[in-house]
């Protein structure tokens, strides 16, 4: 029986989910992994795989269908491999666990919103933006959870969606210098947060990785588009990011240039 494919962006937090899922049930063998050049148009088969769209990941079953969205390939991922569930089980959990859920598409755009401003007079607007959604985070595992590490008792699905956030938010320290305050609104949720990036299951990427990666985002490109006056993205497979220098933080004054980020 062949093994369906799933194509990919390896640095994108939707498809690190689904690597941290399927590393949670010791089955990272369950799926070939194939890898899509985002500074690339999509190919035309892919298109036709996904009637168009371009988001990724995208699972090919192999028999002409697919599957699309890291919430629910999550989910059928959790439920067609018979090794330990992730989502929790208990009617009442799996609701609450739900519950948490709902709040990332929230959470993930303050994020995004935040690391792409180029108006420094915005930046206290955008810290609160994203302050906020960690205090509905600490709010909510203190009244679940107060003594605890995760949700629950251990690494569940609530934990699997958020943590590539997490990951990625290390941006947010790189580039805007921000970081969670301490203090009871805080505390639990940053605690929660560092369990989450610590996590033997999601250690896909790195801060290094990320800080250098996303400097395009940094500067207000998005998705393999391309900056004023530069010529290759930062999400580019080549150079590897591990050859290049650190990017520069100085985001608001200027755009670094193919050189300065080692791209060429």
């Amino acid at each position: 029986m062949t093994r369906p494919t799933l194509h990919h962006i390896p640095v994108c937090p939707f498809s690190q989910r689904l690597e941290i899922l399927l590393e949670l049930k010791g089955r990272r063998d369950a799926v070939d992994f194939n890898t899509i050049d985002i500074t690339r148009p999509r190919p035309d088969w892919l298109l036709e795989l996904t009637g168009g769209t371009t988001a990724l990941p995208v699972l090919d079953l192999g028999d002409g269908r697919a599957l699309k969205e890291s919430m629910v390939l999550l989910r059928y991922f959790d439920e067609t491999l018979p090794e330990r569930p992730v989502a929790r089980t208990d009617p009442f959990e799996r609701a609450v666990e739900r519950l948490m859920i709902t709040r990332e598409g929230a959470f993930t755009m303050a994020g995004y919103r935040f690391v792409m401003n180029r108006d420094r007079d915005r930046l206290p607007e955008f810290r609160e933006a994203m302050l906020e959604p960690y205090r509905w985070l600490n709010a909510f595992l203190m009244r679940h959870n107060p003594g605890g590490t995760f949700l629950f008792e251990d690494f569940g699905l609530a934990e699997a969606v958020y943590t590539p956030m997490f990951w990625r938010f290390v941006f947010l320290e790189y580039y805007e210098g921000f970081t969670l305050p301490q203090g009871p609104e805080y505390d639990r949720v940053a605690r929660w947060r560092q369990a989450c990036m610590d996590h033997p299951a999601a250690q896909q990427v790195s801060a290094e990785e990320i800080n250098k990666l996303y400097y395009d985002y940094a500067v207000g490109s998005g998705n393999g588009a391309l900056p004023e006056g530069r010529s290759r993205s930062s999400f580019t497979f080549d150079p590897d990011w591990r050859d290049r220098p650190m990017p520069p933080r100085d985001k608001y004054d200027r755009i670094a240039t193919d050189g300065e980020l080692g791209l060429l």
